[in-house]
């Protein structure tokens, strides 16, 4: 362990940082997901654990879920990680009477679900070939790893397609989807996210990934999403999300304003007396004298939502590594994996 991830206090004891640990396994893997980055934090914290015993370290782990949690400004796909792993964590330490070993099982089991991580993308993308065709234009929305491997899995099967991605402002990491698969020789068109309605006649099918997904089959994903999924239903277009099973979580939110991501500083209107203010800086000719600088665009993002809720009504079908899914299927899968 780095001395990144392990700080020393004043009485030279060793203190672990979880919240340091998790950013250091993002940072080192570009390819880890906020889930499995957050087990493998986990697990490090286990390592590290002082706890003499069991009701200790269940609490010093429970502790370190919420410190996580509490990290970073979304939080969904992260929690969906943790509390699995929590969840397992509670299972398991029911069914094992030495402390110890049961520390040094749940490391294990722990660092193998780690490694199954991979290996559950390529078993979805096998999945979600079937449903690209030939000659086929295909619309995704920002950046999902496991959308890039099912698109790439699709061009490895001699399927010939081309892709539009949408730009996903304010990360614009549909920019990145768009190169990905240029260079790996799938035609790509970066399209504005406004010009969704425009280019949807000419779409056969939408494949979009997901922060999580909730009990009632619906997804929590990047800004946009949702307004995609209702155009792709207006044209009769199938809509299909490609995720892994460990996002799946507790969540079963009725609308927009029920994600734990809401705030009310999202999307609130300015103080009157402040927007005349600005408008009298600005001066009488507004279109004209309007700049970039005239805005705090830090501040214009923060107060805009991150992710949004579609709800199960608008998605065709789940392609997971559980098999592929309908919405109301969702719920049954959630029981087992947390019963």
């Amino acid at each position: 362990m780095s001395e990144e991830v392990v700080t020393t206090t004043t009485n030279n004891a060793e203190q672990f940082d979880i919240v340091t640990c998790y950013q250091k396994f993002l940072k080192d893997n570009p390819d880890i997901s906020m889930p499995i980055a957050a087990i493998e934090s986990l697990v490090e914290l286990i390592k590290h654990s002082k706890a003499t015993t069991l009701s200790e370290f269940m609490e010093s782990l429970k502790d370190a879920s919420q410190k996580l949690k509490s990290s970073v400004r979304n939080s969904i796909s992260l929690s969906a990680g943790a509390d699995l792993f929590l969840r397992f964590v509670t299972r398991t330490s029911h069914d094992v009477t030495n402390f110890e070993a049961c520390k040094e099982h749940l490391m294990n089991s722990g660092k193998v679900l780690v490694e199954k991580a991979v290996a559950v993308r390529h078993k979805i993308a096998e999945l979600g070939v079937q449903f690209i065709k030939d000659d086929a234009t295909i619309l995704i929305h920002s950046y999902s790893r496991v959308v890039m491997l099912l698109l790439q899995q699709a061009a490895a099967h001699k399927i010939r397609f081309n892709v539009y991605v949408t730009e996903s402002r304010p990360t614009s990491l549909g920019i990145k989807s768009a190169k990905i698969l240029c260079k790996a020789g799938i035609p790509a068109t970066i399209i504005l996210d406004t010009a969704v309605g425009y280019v949807i006649d000419k779409v056969d099918a939408v494949f979009v990934g997901a922060e999580g997904v909730v009990e009632n089959g619906g997804l929590i994903n990047a800004i946009g999403t949702y307004q995609l999924a209702v155009v792709a239903k207006a044209a009769n277009k199938p809509f299909y999300a490609v995720i892994e099973s460990y996002k799946f979580v507790r969540l079963f939110p009725l609308n927009q304003y029920d994600l734990p991501t809401h705030t009310s500083d999202l999307l609130a209107f300015p103080d009157l007396e402040s927007r005349c203010y600005q408008e009298s800086q600005i001066g009488e000719n507004s279109e004209q004298n309007i700049k970039e600088e005239d805005y705090d665009v830090e501040n214009f993002v923060a107060r805009n939502p991150t992710v949004d809720y579609t709800p199960p009504e608008y998605i065709t079908l789940l392609c997971t590594d559980l098999g592929v899914l309908t919405p109301s299927g969702v719920s049954d899968e959630l029981i087992k994996l947390y019963l």
